[in-house]
């Protein structure tokens, strides 16, 4: 769980009671540093002070004067390091047009929260999407690296997955874990992807990354299973590494080599990948499949693809992207467009994966619906191998 210590907030809130409620809230959850205010100019006089720091920005819509709109849009052309969560009254499906608009100007947006906020919904989204600050520290020291030195890196093969649980919500038991690359860095430390995957893909190096991930993926698999802990592993595959002609094969070949079963294994692929029309990466998802592998769709509802493009993947399951399922429960727009993303995989006998499940809400939710699978950090934050089987134990003992 975030410690809200570590974090700074400003909370911009025209009426007297919400703000004072919602500055009460944080400092019950442990915030110390927070800023209040009661209008858009007061806001970004706070954000445009060199000398402090705001992490979390909770904006009310209907402000006097800049409204939260205007507001939004100063932070994105101002370039202010912060993340935005909305707080209002407002129509459900209105919240989620900003948050699209939010996005759209590359503001960091957690989501919203109907007024009055809670505690558990100001957590959540705090906890989720917000490191702690000594981490964000670190991140923001590492410098730029350059080519040669990701190529050291891979050569060394100083990357390596993190696990992060899959539950089947029908049983609450464990069925999987996803792969998520990192960065060992000698200096910096666990770095995540942002520093390094745009170098690799402009660079074609995307495939050595992949096998990387693949081996030391394939390991974890086998030290867990020789404990007897049963789990697929998704692995995240880009589009560059699989137009590579064989590549399916070359894969397949690999699992058989290392006395494992091509059905422990998934490959995902992001939604947006699915329109292409490139023989090559087409016949290693359809060799893929034939060979036992799981396909999964990844981003569900980002990419825009058309189910006529989807079906033309041998996908055997879609994963529904987080900003469709955080909250869902709370925002009948959501509700309707996670609720129809359920239905299709139901009646295309797929599984479904949800992921970015946050609070108990979301789970009921999500459970009530027949959604398959759940992933996120109400369940577990993406781990290191050795840790997996200690969690899984501990997990079972829930169900």
């Amino acid at each position: 769980m975030t410690q809200l210590a570590d974090l700074c907030f400003l909370v911009v809130e025209d009426d007297d009671f919400q703000r004072r409620w919602l500055g009460a809230v944080l400092a019950n959850l442990g915030a110390r540093d927070i800023v209040e205010v009661a209008d858009g100019i007061a806001a970004l006089n706070v954000l445009k002070d060199k000398g402090r720091r705001i992490d979390v920005t909770f904006i009310d819509l209907s402000l006097p004067g800049m409204d939260g709109l205007e507001l939004i849009r100063h932070i994105a052309t101002e370039n202010h390091p912060t993340s935005v969560i909305l707080v209002s009254a407002l129509d459900p499906s209105l919240l989620l047009s900003v948050e699209t608009m939010a996005k759209a100007y590359g503001v960091e947006t957690l989501g919203s929260i109907e007024k009055p906020a809670t505690p558990e919904s100001v957590q959540a989204l705090v906890d989720v999407h917000v490191e702690p600050h000594s981490r964000r520290r670190t991140n923001l020291e590492a410098p730029a690296f350059s080519f040669g030195e990701l190529q050291q890196a891979l050569k060394s093969k100083e990357f390596e997955p993190l696990f992060q649980p899959k539950v089947e919500l029908a049983t609450g038991q464990m069925k999987g874990v996803e792969a998520f690359v990192r960065w060992r860095h000698p200096k910096y430390g666990l770095l995540a992807p942002t520093p390094f995957i745009p170098m690799l893909e402009e660079n074609g190096e995307m495939d050595t990354l992949a096998w990387i991930v693949i081996e030391k993926s394939l390991a974890a698999w086998r030290a867990w299973h020789a404990q007897g802990l049963a789990t697929t592993v998704s692995i995240n595959l880009s589009p560059s590494t699989l137009v590579r002609p064989g590549m399916a094969n070359r894969i397949s070949d690999y699992v058989a080599q290392q006395d494992s079963d091509a059905h422990h294994f998934i490959f995902e692929i992001t939604e947006s990948a699915t329109v292409t029309n490139v023989p090559y990466f087409l016949e290693n998802l359809a060799r893929l499949r034939i060979r036992g592998f799981g396909l999964s769709v990844d981003d569900y509802g980002m990419g825009h693809a058309s189910m006529q493009e989807l079906m033309r993947i041998p996908f055997t399951e879609l994963k529904i992207d987080r900003s469709f399922v955080a909250g869902a429960s709370q925002n009948q727009a959501l509700e309707l467009v996670l609720s129809s993303s359920l239905e299709i995989c139901q009646r295309l006998n797929r599984h479904s994966v949800a992921v970015g499940v946050e609070t108990q809400q979301d789970w009921d939710f999500l459970h009530q619906r027949g959604c398959t699978y759940a992933q996120g950090y109400y369940i577990a934050k993406p781990m290191e191998a050795d840790a997996v089987p200690a969690w899984a134990k501990e997990w079972s003992q829930f169900f």
